[in-house]
């Protein structure tokens, strides 16, 4: 059965999966987040997707449909709120694993960068990785990101460090491009690509880049052909395109690229950089939302992430791969 559910604003989506009670159900009670209706999955499963984030989060529509049923009021869907997410995010350098030596050791592997070059940093967050990029290489540098928030405070961290003539935030997504064919010299995306996925985004992107111009991303990758179940289950619900690293790189050669380099993200970027300064961020967001639902499950989420990660750190990571247009 298939439904569509109208926000007020007249934007639409594609309901699947439903029975007719159910599809009743989500015409009276919209899925939502920020004004946005949330599409389901095959399974019946929201999937709301973080910018710069390596996790996508999936709530299931059986569990919602059980409480609508109980309840006399038409609330929205207690998921994890996009803008609560962001918030908590926004206090953090970075929004997920990486390092300033891994973002100049991946662009070490990149030629014929200068002053005129166009870079574009996707899914950029508050633009950690993105000031490295400015400090360390010439060129006009564009950063986009879905969260006003985060490109609020990436302008911010760009004046402060007056690079405000070459680094420039904007609002926008990594699906849409507003560039000219054959325009940009080097696309960058730190632990974002998954909100497209690793193949559809190399695909996407490969037309905007110039003949002899440069992709270099993060992408969550299997380390072993064999990994316990445990930690498959979880992968396999939040990033269903998790793979090994030869898979990832022939896609990105059927993408059309020669892949100039890869190489596995310390445990620092993970542990130093990404999860010990969650600890401080989390407990300021709980402060906050004492009592929230939603915060409180969005933490724990983040806290079982890092146990999973120092558990089966060996099976799994972050992996730099840096291409090359043909």
């Amino acid at each position: 059965m298939k439904s569509e559910n109208e926000t007020k604003d007249g934007m639409s989506v594609l309901v699947t999966g439903l029975s007719d009670s159910q599809t009743s159900l989500a015409r009276k009670w919209p899925f939502r987040s920020q004004g946005k209706v949330l599409p389901l999955d095959k399974r019946g499963l929201i999937r709301v997707i973080c910018p710069t984030v390596y996790k996508i989060i999936n709530y299931s529509i059986m569990k919602v449909v059980e409480e609508h049923r109980m309840s006399d009021d038409e609330r929205n869907i207690h998921d994890f709120d996009i803008a609560l997410i962001h918030e908590y995010f926004s206090s953090m350098d970075r929004q997920g694993p990486g390092s300033q030596e891994a973002t100049i050791k991946a662009l070490s592997f990149v030629d014929n960068i200068h002053e005129k070059s166009n870079i574009v940093d996707l899914g950029c967050g508050t633009g950690g990785q993105t000031m490295v990029l400015a400090q360390n290489t010439p060129g006009n540098i564009t950063a986009i990101d879905l969260s006003p928030g985060f490109i609020d405070k990436l302008n911010e961290n760009a004046q402060k460090l007056n690079l405000q003539s070459r680094v420039k935030g904007v609002v926008g997504s990594m699906d849409k491009l507003d560039f000219q064919l054959n325009e940009l010299d080097l696309i960058w995306c730190e632990g974002a690509i998954y909100n497209i996925g690793f193949e559809k985004g190399m695909n996407y992107w490969h037309k905007f880049l110039k003949k002899g111009g440069y992709v270099a991303v993060t992408e969550a990758s299997w380390f072993t052909e064999e990994r316990p179940k445990e930690i498959f289950d979880f992968w396999n619900e939040a990033y269903p395109e998790i793979d090994t690293i030869p898979n990832k790189i022939t896609q990105m050669q059927k993408a059309g690229y020669v892949v100039m380099a890869s190489f596995i993200l310390p445990e620092i970027c993970w542990i130093d950089n990404f999860f010990v300064p969650e600890i401080t961020a989390q407990r300021i967001f709980l402060d906050k939302y004492k009592g929230n639902k939603s915060a409180e499950e969005f933490v724990n989420y983040e806290k079982r992430g890092a146990e999973l990660y120092n558990k089966y750190k060996e099976y799994y990571g972050y992996v730099f791969y840096i291409g090359k247009r043909i």
